[in-house]
């Protein structure tokens, strides 16, 4: 009762029908699995983000106390060091399935017509992990993350005309210190998440609109079988 209740005033139903009861390619093997890859890494995010958020309950982004909040979530906070854990293997899970994912529509071709801008938004969620990793590396502060973040930034540096701007943009200032944890930790759980959302959104829409792609089909001789 309570649930059409709510269905006639929501139309949740209708939405579960259009995103999780459609039409799924038929595939065997190796090929049926990598299916999967897109939903997936859908879920490994959706983890980052309860984690993430669970962590920057107790994190302080300041280079006086960032290394001992963290040191506190992994000693102090109940399960803090397992909340921890998965967020960072899950950093890495997430880079992993999501280079899987493009690989696999590459390969089966599920980037061409009607599909390509599902494919350009698909990119720039690649891009978005990466962004994320290069953030969030930094958050520790320790000497690790302090020095490859010194290193990354000089890269950014070095790109033509726009280079030494990105990279005092980054820093903000020309020195790595306490404005430069700040930006990093407000792009990591404020600016990439916003757009990182909206991204995932219309990629999902893109995908319920054109339907999942055909796996594609080895080509046969026709005159083959009367040899």
């Amino acid at each position: 009762m309570i649930l059409q209740w709510l269905d006639e005033r929501t139309g949740f139903s209708s939405v579960w029908q259009t995103l999780f009861v459609r039409k799924i390619p038929e595939a065997k093997g190796l090929t049926a699995w990598a299916y999967t890859l897109g939903s997936a890494t859908l879920f490994i995010f959706i983890v980052q983000a309860v984690t993430g958020a669970l962590l920057a309950m107790n994190y302080v982004p300041s280079p006086e106390h960032a290394y001992d909040s963290l040191r506190f979530i992994d000693e102090k906070v109940l399960w803090g060091a397992f909340v921890r854990g998965l967020h960072h293997w899950g950093a890495t899970l997430m880079v992993i399935l999501t280079g899987l994912h493009m690989v696999r529509v590459y390969f089966m071709g599920a980037y061409k017509y009607p599909r390509e801008m599902t494919w350009v938004v698909g990119v720039a969620l690649l891009l978005l992990v990466f962004g994320f990793g290069f953030t969030g590396y930094l958050l520790p502060w320790d000497q690790k993350a302090y020095w490859s973040t010194v290193v990354g930034v000089n890269m950014a540096g070095q790109v033509p005309i726009l280079g030494p701007y990105l990279a005092k943009v980054l820093m903000g200032g020309d020195d790595m210190g306490a404005a430069t944890l700040t930006r990093f930790y407000a792009l990591h759980v404020l600016v990439l998440p916003m757009i990182s959302v909206a991204m995932v959104g219309t990629h999902l829409f893109l995908v319920v609109w054109h339907g999942i792609s055909e796996p594609p089909e080895q080509k046969r001789d026709p005159g083959a079988a009367g040899r």
